[in-house]
């Protein structure tokens, strides 16, 4: 799409809501933006066509496009890439520890194994809804900051949990994403690449819980099992916790996290929003040509109109509210209704399947090994450490695989989710505890290159302005089916090989569901 120059633009006065406001907004656009799907750095597109977002935001976004683009990847993108990671690195760490103290914990409070990780995903659920949610209503700044020091905060109790009730209910892990917010198109690829910090979190917890749950823990299957024999699985929420609020420190202290300008033009405040870009632009030694008048020239979407009479009702903030217009966006049309629901069911089938075998991969490793005559808590931790170190590779993999034409994001997520979904059912044909490990290997490697790909396509398909209710509405149906999965496994045998083949299988789905989305981020500009 193509910019005109803003010294030739004429800046219209904003319009008020009436019945013909969308006209009026689209005409108003076109003072400043010329009609064409094209924007004007090379081959890169936008997103959306005309007539699917609301019209005024879709113009004003179109403009911020052009800003990032003139602006180019500098050091602000950079450094928020890093501390972004931050998020990724805790997203990955928390929800993984459930597996990794499975065991011990089990052998101290005696209970059945799928309840924690049906606390855990219950945490995960309540946490998904209020922070993706809150992140579009309070904005990027404050929920992107709070959330790794909650996480840091519960892990550090849950260290000294007493009991199993004490331990579940301080299962909160948390993230939200920002990068992608201001990430010109030619740099999008890079959220695909912030899967490394996710690899290295199940490197880093992994080479943790080895040496800290093999020394420090009751041998397996134990009939006493006292706290002071069994201290390793707190040691290693200690750690991680107090890792985590390190992390949330230098985040917090160290860097100057601005608000996220397609947030801000979403809420109407195009004067914020212009003055975020010119301090970017300042922190990356550049200038930017922006001005106010190019956004405010575009007029008020009938949103921001009607919100000023809105004030008070489910009223969150001084400054915000909230109403359903932010799902309804998200199924404004049939095309986008079709693509957000698409979203959610992959996101819902994945977190089934990868919730009822990875919860449990500890566990199954342990059993197999018994069966095998090898289930020592230093054979089983040695052997996720070296899952996680083949993971490793697998973000410079996805990060390549997304940016193959005729391929992108949509061909790869459905080509990583088939492996995945293979080597899953080659585990079952596995006879000794290492060709067991073997086809883990494979697995792990596939499946780390399959949520790079997950996590990374569904915020540069959502708006930016609900970007935060989309992620919160596919995360919820991760965790709500990641419910159901130690729910499943309450009733059923997890020595057979079911569960695997239900995995496999529903994987498998899911890569088929992608080649449906009707969107392909690659080569386009989010909106």
């Amino acid at each position: 799409m193509a910019i005109a120059d803003p010294e030739r633009s004429n800046p219209a006065s904003k319009y008020s809501s009436n019945n013909g406001h969308d006209e009026k907004a689209s005409m108003n656009a076109e003072a400043v933006i010329t009609p064409s799907s094209k924007s004007d750095h090379g081959s890169i597109e936008n997103m959306y066509e005309d007539g699917i977002l609301d019209p005024v935001y879709h113009a004003k976004t179109l403009v911020l496009n052009r800003a990032f683009r003139e602006m180019g990847m500098g050091k602000y993108q950079y450094m928020l890439f890093l501390v972004a990671g931050f998020g990724w690195f805790a997203d990955s760490v928390w929800p993984l520890i459930t597996g990794l103290i499975l065991t011990p914990v089990i052998d101290e409070f005696h209970f059945d194994a799928p309840f924690l990780s049906l606390a855990a995903n219950a945490g995960l659920l309540v946490g998904a809804l209020f922070w993706g949610i809150g992140s579009d209503v309070w904005g990027r700044r404050w929920c992107f900051n709070l959330t790794l020091l909650i996480a840091g905060a519960f892990g550090l109790a849950a260290g000294g949990s007493n009991n199993f009730v004490t331990l579940a209910c301080t299962e909160l892990p948390v993230s939200v994403d920002y990068y992608v917010d201001f990430s010109p198109a030619s740099h999008q690829y890079l959220l695909t690449f912030m899967s490394i910090f996710w690899c290295l979190g199940q490197l880093l917890v992994n080479l943790l819980a080895w040496p800290l749950i093999a020394n420090f823990s009751c041998s397996v299957g134990s009939t006493t099992c006292q706290r002071s024999e069994n201290m390793g699985w707190r040691y290693l929420l200690f750690t991680l916790g107090g890792i985590t609020l390190i992390l949330w420190g230098a985040r917090f202290f160290l860097f100057n996290l601005m608000e996220s300008p397609r947030y801000l033009i979403g809420k109407g405040e195009d004067e914020k929003a212009v003055a975020v870009i010119h301090k970017v632009a300042a922190y990356n030694g550049t200038t930017s040509s922006l001005t106010l008048d190019q956004l405010t020239s575009i007029g008020e979407s009938t949103r921001q109109t009607e919100s000023k009479h809105e004030a008070g009702k489910l009223s969150l903030s001084r400054t915000s509210n909230y109403t359903l217009d932010h799902i309804k966006s998200l199924f404004r049309t049939r095309k986008m209704a079709y693509s957000t629901s698409l979203l959610i069911s992959i996101w819902g089938i994945i977190g089934l399947a990868s919730t009822l075998y990875n919860n449990f991969l500890p566990f199954l490793l342990a059993s197999r090994g018994a069966h095998f005559g090898d289930s020592s808590l230093n054979i089983t931790y040695r052997n996720t450490f070296i899952l996680s170190v083949v993971g490793v590779p697998s973000a410079f993999l996805a990060t390549w695989a997304v940016e193959i034409p005729r391929i992108g994001r949509k061909g790869a997520l459905a080509a990583s989710a088939a492996l995945t979904g293979t080597f899953l059912l080659l585990t079952t044909i596995a006879r000794t505890s290492n060709a067991l490990l073997g086809w883990n290997c494979g697995y792990t490697f596939f499946s780390n290159i399959m949520y790079g790909i997950l996590y990374a396509i569904s915020p540069e398909i959502f708006p930016a302005k609900d970007r935060g209710t989309g992620n919160a509405l596919t995360a919820a149906a991760t965790r709500i089916f990641g419910l159901m999965a130690p729910i499943i496994a309450l009733y059923a045998d997890l020595s057979t090989a079911v569960p695997v083949y239900i995995a496999g299988a529903l994987v498998m789905l899911a890569g088929g569901l992608a080649l449906l989305l009707p969107y392909e981020p690659r080569g386009k500009a989010s909106m």
